[in-house]
């Protein structure tokens, strides 16, 4: 059985995290240089919330709010469903789509390890299928 932890482990434990009061320019721009659509917020070592592009755009920029004058704490999402490195990759896509989650941060006991999107589940269980359908082809054809 393939745990998130095989997930983070291939893709990279890297994840940006911002300030609550940083202003939501700033935020934004971190997310742009590092080409990721969301950032987990962390206060005094804890994960305190979620922002991403999708919170800017409806709470900040439809609502006609000035972007540098906004902070994070502002916008962000803090009813975080969050994954444990040993749930099951199954278990992790169940929880994504029932609660219609795109990112979810992964933690390692009490520590953040990781962050898994919804594309990242989904390219995992690809390979990892075309991996099991290789070997079925390799056993059935004699060339293993």
């Amino acid at each position: 059985m393939s745990t998130v932890a095989n997930l983070i482990d291939s893709k990279g434990h890297d994840v940006l995290t911002v300030h609550p009061g940083l202003p939501v320019r700033e935020a934004v721009t971190e997310m742009a240089e590092r080409s990721v659509g969301t950032a987990i917020v962390t206060q005094n070592g804890k994960v305190a919330g979620i922002v991403s592009e999708r919170d800017v755009i409806r709470k900040v920029i439809l609502e006609n709010k000035d972007i540098s004058s906004v902070t994070v704490q502002d916008i962000m999402s803090t009813d975080l469903s969050v994954v444990a490195a040993e749930t099951s990759i199954e278990d992790c896509m169940a929880l994504m789509t029932e609660k219609r989650i795109r990112h979810l941060p992964v933690m390692c006991g009490e520590k953040l390890c990781g962050i898994v999107s919804i594309g990242d589940v989904v390219k995992f269980l690809a390979s990892e299928q075309e991996f099991k359908i290789k070997n079925l082809e390799s056993y059935i054809t004699g060339s293993m």
